[in-house]
């Protein structure tokens, strides 16, 4: 397994984790992997970056279980093995793989995707979950999306109850939960600046 420094943060729905992770990756010019490895998934499976985006850390339905879109919009049928297989099962393989060939080629930041535990046997993997006060978060994704608090309230359960399950599903261990990472900022207390700070102290001080 690589020895590249590796930042792989979880985070709860508006505490500002993928900012965190963006601010990481340009203050250390290092890449930030997070959305676009949908993309490499979708490509590398070769169906619609739709149809990938739709199971990326989120519940699959029964329906989308058992059929896999292709390009062009249209419904096709995998071989008999593929077709057995969720398409979120396929989407999560490929992107582990993606992620572990990522992490051997230069240090990163991830963000999301279970790539604590993806990159469990990487000795300079930092996990970390980023997480904040609930009216915080909900202040923030109630200004970022233009939406009443109420709204930005419902849409953090369920996009937190999705992570859950997915990061759970696919690793059996606890999401969120402080046993389960290196480390846990909460940016309600720390900010976003002094989060970053101390990520970026804690990369450069495995990288000398």
């Amino acid at each position: 397994m690589t020895d590249n420094v590796i930042i792989a943060i979880g985070r709860q729905c508006g505490s500002g984790g993928h900012e965190i992770g963006m601010r990481l990756a340009k203050k250390l010019d290092i890449p930030l992997y997070d959305h676009n490895l949908v993309a490499m998934a979708a490509k590398e499976l070769d169906i619609s970056e739709e149809a990938a985006r739709e199971v990326d850390e989120t519940a699959l339905s029964s329906f989308l279980a058992s059929y896999i879109t292709g390009p062009g919009d249209y419904v096709a049928y995998m071989n008999a093995e593929d077709y057995m297989r969720p398409l979120s099962e396929r989407v999560y393989k490929a992107q582990s793989g993606i992620i572990r060939r990522l992490a051997g080629r230069s240090p990163c930041v991830i963000v999301g995707r279970c790539a604590d535990y993806v990159l469990q046997d990487c000795p300079n993997c930092v996990s970390v979950f980023i997480c904040a006060d609930k009216e915080d978060r909900i202040k923030r994704i109630a200004q970022l999306q233009e939406l009443p608090e109420r709204k930005a309230a419902e849409k953090i359960k369920k996009i937190d109850r999705e992570r859950k399950y997915y990061y759970e599903t696919n690793t059996g261990e606890d999401w969120g939960k402080a046993s389960s990472y290196q480390l846990v900022l909460n940016v309600s207390r720390l900010g976003l600046n002094k989060s970053v700070d101390i990520l970026a102290s804690l990369f450069e001080s495995l990288g000398q």
